[in-house]
């Protein structure tokens, strides 16, 4: 008899070129299979009159034949067969197509029940290509799988009885502890799994649910409070210089209170003997960077070797240059990223081994195997979301349990935050620096395009930049949105004509992108056009204007991100959102971006709006579990009441070392090993 574990294969009916198709789900053994729920269900459990159908969604209709079937040929060619049905209370067409076997079956006086979409038309109620059941088969509700080519719902579905019959005779194991169970009254383990696939009703159906989306957030759960668990009980080196109150007076400015609240919270931390788990939370110019170099001084005066990795190398280039501005002579920093000319590349490697390279601000170039640090103590990310955990692992195995700190410019909702970010201590930046100017956020339709282009001409003639943003590359058939490289055409040959416009977009080779990215940030071009590629990018002070095409295209959170480009100089800078867009949520998303610049407001009302996708980036892909059933915007009153039972059960078993949690810790495991995380040393 097949087990869980083993190859799909092993269920009767399943062999190589199934398997091959399974593999393009995701499905490799019998119990991923068995995890493979299903994206809905047709409910033929409860039946309806056609009067009362709902519009345009699929219901069951029981309905007696009272009309002979018509045949008639289509003008592509096959055939059409309808015929006259009555539930009891009024009448409707039943048609079918290219179904000469079902027609075959509907004889007038006999009863079936039909499932499809029952449409209106001016000659009455009308169901078009429903599919057809006796009533002595049962009202039931059927899963309706994810599918690839080959590898239809029906063929998933008689699968799926097979690997359910292996738990007949056999236990199915239990991970939640039964006091938990009880005390949260969910259904068994064993009613979940059968009833997820082959619901006995509705009610049942409703309690399986429950208990999946239980289960995936309470292992989820777990894992982030394990992690945090065990980072706090590992030793990490202490911090013995504080140098804030000297890196503050190297300043020309004032920090604010909650910089300087993020940086007693990294020095508290590094002094605690633990190693740091902190995510610094700012919204766009809240002054991250100066709270990491001021943590940064303090490290470097303890003895410590620093690494600062981010994205870009033209953002490693900034970093590095604002660093040494900031620390001057205090601090030895050094560049790392690809492309370096060979004697640069050996000399930086030299004073990172030798330990004469304070500080090392680099891109993916940090994690070769020829980067080695003599004493690497912290390791600060900044973007974070474009970094999966087993990249910043990779950095971190260069020294030995560093000091961790993350940056993000990625405002996330504050009852998001907390649960996302379980295993790590948050401190938020949510006050902008003195002299800082909000940026003032314009909707306007496609009509007054024409007085942006002027606006943009004068933008320019003050001596100023500006960027365009489009949602597309290139055109598309698929798609009647604005793209960008016929933009760049239309605006430099037509409204911008000799004004320095350039292009730029995520299919360019990699020294390209950055060559026009450096042009424009040294103030060559005056005009770029891009996609969202310049999301993260350079801060360039002299842009003080951004357009953004077809803005309805884009999430709330991105459109912030997009505007943050701008505002981080000394002038009054703008944001005009071009759209002609007549949906109510799509209206509500711009209508909130021209009232506020709050990035925390901002992402509240995109989590309600879209729920949390926007917020997850490589952190879903990379340091989080893949949600198969739960769905954070809908089971956040789950999510808190799984890490509610995550911390009763780690308070009486913290390591999951008794014997009866052995199968909670290893499905618990299993979850977050594809993000390369467990809660093994």
């Amino acid at each position: 008899m097949a087990g869980l574990t083993d190859s799909i294969t092993a269920l009767a009916g399943v062999g190589s070129r199934r398997a091959e198709q399974y593999a393009h789900l995701g499905v490799f053994t019998v119990s991923e299979l068995l995890r493979l729920y299903p994206r809905t269900y047709e409910d033929w459990s409860v039946q309806v009159a056609v009067s009362e159908a709902p519009a345009g969604a699929p219901c069951c209709v029981r309905a007696q034949i009272v009309g002979q079937v018509q045949k008639r040929p289509m003008q592509k060619g096959g055939m059409m067969y309808s015929c006259a049905a009555s539930d009891g209370r009024g009448h409707f067409t039943v048609t079918l197509f290219n179904a000469g076997y079902t027609a075959a079956r509907l004889r007038m006086g006999e009863t079936f029940l039909f499932y499809g979409a029952v449409t209106r038309t001016r000659g009455g109620f009308q169901m078009f290509a429903p599919q057809v059941r006796t009533p002595d088969a049962g009202g039931y509700i059927r899963p309706i799988y994810p599918q690839t080519a080959g590898l239809g719902t029906h063929i998933i579905e008689r699968h799926m009885k097979a690997a359910l019959s292996l738990f007949d005779k056999a236990p199915l194991t239990e991970l939640l502890p039964e006091e938990e169970r009880e005390r949260l009254g969910l259904c068994t383990a064993r009613f979940a799994l059968y009833n997820i696939h082959f619901p006995e009703g509705g009610e049942a159906l409703g309690k399986a649910r429950e208990r999946l989306i239980f289960d995936e957030l309470f292992l989820f759960e777990l894992g982030l409070l394990g992690r945090r668990a065990q980072m706090r009980a590992a030793d990490g080196e202490r911090l013995t210089a504080d140098a804030s109150a000297e890196f503050e007076k190297k300043l020309p400015f004032a920090l604010t209170g909650a910089q300087k609240r993020a940086v007693a919270d990294g020095v508290r931390d590094m002094q605690s003997g633990k190693p740091m788990s902190r995510l610094i939370q700012g919204d766009v110019g809240s002054g991250k960077t100066a709270v990491a170099a001021s943590l940064l001084l303090s490290a470097v005066q303890s003895g410590w070797q620093c690494a600062f990795m981010v994205p870009t190398a033209l953002l490693a280039q900034q970093h590095a240059q604002t660093l040494r501005h900031m620390l001057g002579d205090s601090a030895r920093v050094v560049l790392l990223i690809g492309g370096l000319p060979a004697a640069k590349r050996r000399a930086a490697l030299t004073a990172i081994a030798d330990g004469s390279a304070d500080i090392v601000v680099g891109t993916h170039a940090l994690l070769t195997d020829a980067v080695r640090f003599l004493n690497l103590q912290l390791v600060i990310t900044d973007e974070q979301h474009r970094f999966g955990v087993q990249q910043r692992t990779i950095l971190a195995e260069k020294g030995v349990r560093p000091h961790l700190l993350i940056m993000s410019a990625t405002p996330i909702p504050r009852t998001l935050a907390m649960f996302l970010f379980g295993d790590m201590d948050v401190s938020v930046l949510n006050e902008l620096p003195a002299g800082r100017q909000p940026v003032k956020t314009f909707a306007v339709g496609t009509a007054l395009r024409e007085r942006v282009y002027a606006y943009i001409r004068k933008k320019v003639a003050a001596g100023q930049q500006v960027y365009v943003v489009c949602p597309l590359v290139e055109k598309s058939e698929e798609s009647d949105a604005v793209d960008a490289v016929s933009y760049y055409e239309k605006l430099k040959n037509g409204a911008l004509r000799g004004i320095p416009v350039a292009l730029l977009h995520g299919q360019m080779p990699a020294k390209e992108k950055e060559a026009t990215m450096a042009a424009f940030a040294a103030g060559k071009v005056k005009v770029l056009v891009s996609t969202v590629v310049i999301e993260v990018g350079v801060d360039v002070p002299n842009a003080t204007l951004m357009v953004i095409e077809d803005a309805d295209r884009f999430g709330l959170s991105q459109l912030h991100q997009l505007r943050g480009r701008v505002g981080r100089g000394k002038d009054a800078s703008d944001c005009v959102l071009i759209s002609d867009a007549v949906g109510e949520e799509a209206k509500r998303r711009l209508a909130t971006m021209c009232a506020t610049t709050d990035g925390f407001r901002i992402a509240e009302a995109d989590f309600r709006m879209r729920g949390p996708g926007d917020f997850f980036g490589d952190r879903q892909h990379g340091a989080l579990p893949q949600m198969r059933i739960a769905r954070l915007s809908r089971d956040m009153g789950t999510l808190k009441a799984a890490r509610a039972a995550a911390e009763r059960v780690l308070g009486n078993d913290p390591h999951l070392q008794h014997a009866e949690n052995a199968a909670l810790l290893a499905a618990m495991e299993t979850l977050f090993e594809n993000g390369g995380d467990t809660l093994s040393d």
